[in-house]
């Protein structure tokens, strides 16, 4: 295990900036997740960190060493990729093997770091198939399998979850999570999909238009969004905006002005900035369904039931569209008016440059 350490990293395509000014510090043994939207970096800064990619400035270090000089096979890091890169005429247990046998590694140790390996991953009985025998969830074990076997300081993982369908998604998921837990080893994971995000990381690294918008715990992302966008790309469904104004202070918190109504927030007065527009944002949970009393008011235009909870789509009566969380057995019906009651804690504004501000 080692712990992964970018010093003010940059990269460009000539005039082109990729990846501007990352910093940060991954210690030994976490499972760290790039997430973000397609184009952010995420999967360059990954590469950068195996070396394959070269880096324009800044330093990368790997335990003791830097190593943005060295070359892929020094750095001490195995990488699995999207689209398993399995050789198609050898066997399972050739695949693992191969890296192995190209440095010299003894028969005797081959043997016994493949077999455990596929213990490990309960792979045993796939060693003597072909990657064409095999189902995409196994492929992905196997890629798998061949980067533990070189028993790195760190895996990097480049989506290694997106061509399975949406069950096996699930299963690998969950076996990724446990073989962590198992082997300890740094692992560094990207991914589009905050699902995954938040359920395997230790800590979550946002990134969005070439820079880091925020490294946290998956809930402190979820409760404590850096940034508007953090707030809107991590949560399903996304968190509700709402244009808005302080219109008064409520023992030193702001009552602001939103959706036609005046809505109490746990968010300090002193330090929201005096001039330009703000928007509040409310998640879904934190927005609930009440037979009355509540703080605003609409009708519902789509109801959608989930079982454990219902989603309703609620136009207020200012004219904006809030998605709202009710219980499972929720009985609204298309067009039926609602009360919507808000959870002043869970409340967040974020000023014209997107920059938050939180309840205590």
């Amino acid at each position: 295990m080692a712990d992964i350490v970018l010093n003010d990293v940059s990269k460009s395509y000539g005039q082109v900036s990729v990846l501007e000014h990352v910093s940060m510090h991954i210690q030994s043994g976490e499972f760290i997740v790039f997430l973000g939207p397609s184009g952010c970096g995420k999967s360059t800064l990954l590469r950068m960190i195996a070396g394959l990619e070269a880096i324009n400035g800044g330093e990368i270090r790997i335990g003791d060493r830097r190593v943005d000089q060295l070359p892929p096979n020094q750095r001490g890091v195995a990488m699995v990729f999207q689209n398993y890169a399995l050789y198609p005429h050898m066997t399972v247990r050739e695949n693992m093997s191969f890296g192995l046998q190209n440095v010299g590694t003894s028969k005797t140790e081959v043997s016994r770091r493949v077999d455990e390996a596929a213990r490990m991953l309960e792979i045993m009985p796939l060693l003597d198939r072909r990657p064409a025998q095999l189902s995409g969830g196994q492929r992905q074990r196997v890629a798998i399998g061949r980067a533990i076997v070189r028993e790195p300081q760190a895996f990097l993982l480049d989506e290694p979850l997106s061509n399975l369908d949406a069950g096996l998604r699930v299963r690998t998921r969950v076996e990724l999570a446990q073989l962590h837990q198992r082997i300890g080893t740094t692992m560094v994971f990207v991914t589009h999909d905050q699902t995954e995000a938040m359920t395997l990381a230790s800590r979550i690294v946002v990134m969005n238009n070439r820079k880091v918008e925020q490294i946290g715990t998956p809930m402190e992302v979820y409760s404590r969004p850096a940034s508007r966008f953090v707030a809107a790309f991590v949560g399903s469904p996304a968190m509700n905006f709402l244009p808005a104004t302080v219109a008064e202070q409520g023992g030193g918190h702001a009552v602001v002005a939103a959706g036609g109504a005046r809505i109490a927030t746990s968010i300090p007065v002193a330090g929201l900035p005096t001039g330009g527009e703000l928007t509040l944002g409310i998640r879904p949970d934190a927005l609930r369904v009440v037979p009355s009393g509540g703080t605003l008011t609409g009708s519902a235009e789509l109801v959608e039931r989930l079982g454990d909870r219902t989603f309703v789509h609620v136009r207020l009566a200012g004219g904006d569209l809030v998605v709202a969380e009710d219980s499972g057995k929720s009985t609204l019906r298309t067009g039926q008016p609602v009360v919507l009651e808000v959870d002043p804690a869970a409340t967040h504004l974020f000023d014209e440059g997107g920059a938050a501000y939180h309840a205590n």
